[in-house]
């Protein structure tokens, strides 16, 4: 009998027990967030919208991840992060239940303001699940913080990409409103389990923070957030919009292979990103800092700057080689893009104050929402300007620019 004890989790120390449930949470949120995005994308399409229409129905979705980051931080360290979680799953709940109504009443409008529900419920979700991991590993333990934010993080972005799979399956046997009506059903009972399991006080700070203190002191936080903006704006800027719209026009894949290819290609930049503890020297007692950041900045920056030369030199007539080049240079860009993004998930949750974590945390994603807004704005706008080279270049003067900054991080990770 208590051998099956030890194997649930009442058997576990109470450190993992809470992490186990806040990842559980997290998963759970990003198989109906990464479906949603794909039932969206591909009901509309179907509905004759354009990829560009398409794209500004997310349009709120990321605005509204700006503000809530920046909030989310400062409330999850007043009212404690086991809170600011389960108001992100609720809020969810509802966003998808206000797509729940007849055909008739989905305008864009209506649309958009789900759309904006859900961008305030993954922030508030992520941030909070992020923040936690800090409160929840002891002080000094760097490699342990570092393996199970790399998990944490890696295996949500594999999800997403299970869950782009799992929004096609749903639209295809249950219909558009059958599809978000069951992830919501699913969902109300994780919020249930949530709030009679997470610690009532985890990550709350011990004195409330004023809402003054939403802006990070920390210069370590500030200059991290900045390299953060220009990352994660470098892979928006081609990726969100340029890329899939390419892909179709231009070598005429279908979306159905278009949505698999992303949502592969999301997966393994998952699997990498919580294998990169292994890739960059944990298992030889070393845990990053600044200068690792820098380093694996400046060497995915000459990968965008490549694959545009490629498509400068040869035509987009020379379809085979075109694709190679474009596959071939995502799949390079994923890879190391995962290492760098893992690398600041980690950086972050070492930086960040103990007491109060959630604040430090907030205003580092909120300059990620930032980037993400950014780039998802400039690759629909330069791409129908200028085309994909031009989105490729930026993308290359934008990990350029978080490789520079990265240089005045500090060289060990506990220096603020």
């Amino acid at each position: 009998m208590s051998g099956l004890k030890s194997s649930g989790l009442k058997g576990l120390a109470p450190d993992m027990r809470q992490y186990l449930i806040v990842t559980g949470n997290y998963w759970a949120f990003t198989l109906t967030d990464g479906a949603l995005r794909m039932l969206v994308v591909l009901h509309f399409h179907h509905l004759g919208y354009s990829p560009l229409e398409v794209a500004f129905l997310f349009l709120f979705y990321e605005f509204f991840g700006v503000v809530t980051n920046l909030l989310g931080g400062w409330l999850g360290a007043r009212v404690g992060l086991n809170r600011t979680m389960s108001i992100g799953l609720f809020m969810q709940i509802v966003a998808l239940l206000m797509l729940t109504v007849p055909a008739a009443m989905l305008t864009v409008p209506w649309v958009m303001a789900a759309q904006a529900l859900s961008g305030i419920a993954k922030d508030l979700n992520k941030m909070s699940a992020k923040s936690s991991i800090k409160t929840l590993v002891k002080s000094g333990a760097e490699g342990k913080l570092y393996k199970w934010v790399a998990i944490l993080t890696g295996s949500k972005n594999a999800l997403k990409g299970v869950g782009f799979f799992l929004g096609g399956f749903l639209l295809a046997t249950l219909g558009f409103s059958g599809a978000v009506l069951a992830m919501a059903v699913v969902l109300a009972m994780v919020w249930v389990f949530c709030l009679l399991t997470l610690k009532q006080d985890l990550g709350k700070a011990k004195t409330k923070p004023k809402f003054n203190e939403i802006f990070s002191k920390s210069s370590a936080v500030n200059r991290l957030s900045a390299a953060r903006l220009f990352l994660f704006g470098a892979r928006d800027v081609w990726f969100v919009i340029a890329l899939p719209i390419f892909l179709g026009d231009v070598f005429g894949w279908s979306t159905s292979e278009v949505g698999g290819f992303m949502a592969l290609w999301v997966i393994g930049y998952g699997f990498i990103q919580a294998y990169t503890p292994k890739l960059t020297g944990r298992e030889s007692g070393k845990t990053p800092d600044g200068f690792s950041a820098m380093w694996w900045a400046a060497v995915l920056a000459v990968i965008p700057a490549l694959i545009a030369l490629g498509l400068w030199i040869i035509p987009n007539e020379n379809g085979v080689l075109v694709q190679a080049i474009i596959v071939g240079g995502l799949l390079i860009f994923g890879g190391l893009f995962a290492v760098n993004s893992s690398l600041h998930s980690y950086l972050i949750v070492s930086y960040a104050q103990e007491d109060g974590v959630s604040l430090d945390v907030g205003f580092y994603y909120m300059a990620n929402a930032m980037g993400r807004l950014i780039g998802t704005i400039l690759s629909g706008y330069v791409f129908q300007v200028a085309g994909l080279v031009a989105c490729l270049w930026i993308s290359a003067l934008f990990v350029a620019l978080a490789a520079v900054i990265s240089l005045s991080l500090p060289r060990h990770p506990n220096i603020e």
